[in-house]
């Protein structure tokens, strides 16, 4: 069976795409998986200019600007790849808006501080007429678009109960301590999404919340669990745990992130491979239906990190190629900000909350 783990490319991949920022993610996944996908990041900008130029010479990047303002002002940049933190994302959007010369903006997620900040993002774009796409990379995580497939096809038949369950130790930024933020916005926001691309738009969520031991600056959401609820009936129950036991002190770890889908037809299994050592090992599936004398289960070479960055930057140019919404835009992405917002909401006053009720206050 075609699983399509491997997302659609454009047929014109020489957009000249210009980079902001130079951290970890835009040096080992952005450039890594667009030069194997054959697209053309011609310019790079960051807080330093030496970063900057590192960057620029481990990829094979032509120009390296001495500011942001520098890499806005140049007309041949067709596509910008904004990866800074989410503080200072919705300045180089509105910047870019106003000098209305490049065509296509991918944004980091979150897409801003919050929903109302993100929706600003999405009709500053649209006034400008630029299309906006967002780097919601797990949806292209190679487990989770086969999964896509099979709850497409009805392998698995009609959803009943999913689940995902990370117990990770991710390596937070410095900037998050400035913000306050541990898990809901950086890393259940993956999954958040996730379940939207697999099932669609959730009637609530009920969220509960405690501070990460281990994360020592003042924060609410460190170890993160909740409910997401269908009108179907199907229900949505994710574990985010960063702290795991005490795997950083002493303590055997159990590393890794799992996520199951029981339909009434069949079952399907993942384990994301970004939790591992290395962190670019395969994530894998197995599946079966009704009938099935064992599990499917088919293997990759490709992983999330790097892989999947070809998958978000390549919903934008194929946006661009064609005239259609991109796969991931702001638009759409108004609706996970939404989710996330609605969780914070959720745990503080413990209780289910319709993340429509974010959308129509705002």
């Amino acid at each position: 069976m075609n699983l399509n783990i491997h997302p659609p490319l454009p047929a014109k991949k020489d957009f000249r795409i210009g980079i902001l920022g130079s951290g970890f993610i835009v040096s080992d996944c952005h450039l890594v998986s667009y030069r194997k996908a054959g697209f053309n990041p011609v310019a790079i900008a960051s807080r330093t200019r030496e970063n900057a130029a590192k960057t620029a010479a481990r990829h094979a990047i032509e120009k390296v600007c001495d500011t942001y303002e520098q890499l806005l002002d140049d007309p041949t940049i067709e596509v910008l790849d904004i990866a800074v933190p989410p503080d200072r994302q919705l300045a180089l959007i509105k910047a870019a808006c106003e000098r209305k010369t490049v065509k296509g903006i991918l944004a980091q997620k979150p897409l801003g501080m919050d929903y109302a900040e993100a929706l600003q993002a999405v009709e500053c774009c649209e006034r400008a007429g630029i299309t906006l796409a967002v780097n919601q990379n797990m949806r292209y995580d190679q487990s989770v678009r086969a999964a896509k497939t099979l709850l497409t096809n009805g392998t698995i038949g009609e959803p009943v109960l999913a689940t995902i369950d990370m117990r990770g130790i991710p390596h937070w930024m410095p900037w998050q301590a400035d913000l306050g933020w541990v898990t809901l916005r950086i890393m259940s926001i993956h999954h958040l999404d996730c379940l939207r691309y697999w099932f669609g738009e959730p009637v609530g969520i009920f969220c509960s919340t405690r501070p990460d031991p281990r994360t020592k600056f003042p924060h609410t959401d460190g170890i993160c669990t909740y409910i997401l609820e269908y009108a179907g009936g199907l229900r949505c129950v994710v574990i985010d745990d960063t702290w795991t036991g005490p795997a950083k002190e002493g303590c055997p770890g159990d590393i890794g992130i799992r996520w199951r889908i029981e339909g009434l037809n069949g079952l399907a299994i993942g384990d994301i491979g970004w939790c591992k050592d290395p962190y670019t090992s395969p994530s894998t599936i197995r599946y079966a239906s009704k009938g099935d004398a064992t599990f499917h289960e088919p293997r990759w070479t490709e992983s999330w990190f790097p892989d999947a960055f070809a998958g978000t930057m390549a919903q934008l140019l194929i946006a661009l190629e064609t005239g259609r919404e991109p796969a991931i835009s702001g638009r759409d992405n108004l609706h996970t900000m939404a989710l996330v917002d609605a969780a914070y909401l959720s745990a503080a006053e413990r209780r289910m909350v319709n993340p429509r009720a974010i959308i129509s206050k705002t």
